[in-house]
Parts: structure tokens; sequence; C-alpha cells
């Protein structure tokens, strides 16, 4: 009995680290907790790089949630806050950064890619039809 209550114990262990992961914040209203959330949506990780600041984990994914927070009960507006945290990090801490010189291998390079590969497909399928051989020089006289 003591040995199962023990396994209950191990198992319910990595529970902790989900129940940590909640940091609750003590909003004002339900008003400035949807624009936290929001905000929080729209901004990346530093350290994940695909993962929201709202849906990290990671140690600086918590104390930017606390900063962006701290900066909302200063006053500040959401373009403050994404200006502050893009003058750290870029703006690759912008999950859609706006269209301009530094970003156009973001916005566009996806597009360049796939036309790559649409041209390389072209090529080796033109170079494949002319190296095809004719259909009359197969040799039919061989009757089973």
């Amino acid at each position: 009995m003591r040995r199962l209550a023990m396994l209950a114990a191990l198992c319910l262990l990595p529970l902790l680290a989900f129940a940590q992961a909640i940091q609750p914040l003590p909003f004002r209203d339900r008003a400035e907790e949807l624009r936290f959330q929001h905000l929080s949506a729209e901004l990346r990780c530093p350290m994940c790089q695909n993962e929201t600041l709202a849906d990290s984990n990671a140690p600086i994914a918590h104390d930017l949630r606390r900063q962006i927070f701290e900066m909302m009960q200063a006053g500040k507006s959401d373009a403050e806050i994404k200006a502050y945290l893009v003058d750290r990090y870029s703006s690759f801490v912008l999950y859609k950064p706006p269209v301009e010189p530094q970003t156009w291998l973001l916005w566009f390079g996806p597009l360049l890619v796939l036309a790559a590969g649409g041209i390389v497909v072209a090529v080796q399928v033109r170079r494949r039809s002319r190296q095809a051989p004719p259909v009359a020089a197969i040799d039919t006289e061989d009757d089973w």
C-alpha cells in the first residue's frame, strides 16, 4: 500500500510543473485582461521562436509577460509596448512583422523558394521529355 502511494505521488509530480506555469496577474478588469491576452498572443517568445508569449513556458516568456503587465499598469499603449520589445529583440518578436527591407526575406522568402522549386521541376520535365525514346523505336516484333 505504501509503495502504491509513493508511485501515485511520483506520477503526479510532473503535474506540479503545470501548476507552477500559471501566473495569475492582478488585472483591474476584464478588458485589461483581454488586452493583455491579445498582446501576448501577438508577440513571439525570443527563446522558443515558434510560440507566442502566451503559450511559452520559457523563463524569458514569464519575465516578458510580467514586464508587459507592468508596462500596461504604467499606462503604456500597445504600440509603445511593441516598440520597446522590437527595440530590444528586433522585429523577430512580432508574429506579424511589418513589410520593410529588413523583413523582405521573411515575407517573400517562401515565395522565392516555391518559384525556384517550380523552375527546377520544369527544367527536369523538359530534359526528360527530350531524352525520351520515340514511341516508334520500340521493337514490337517479338510476339510471344
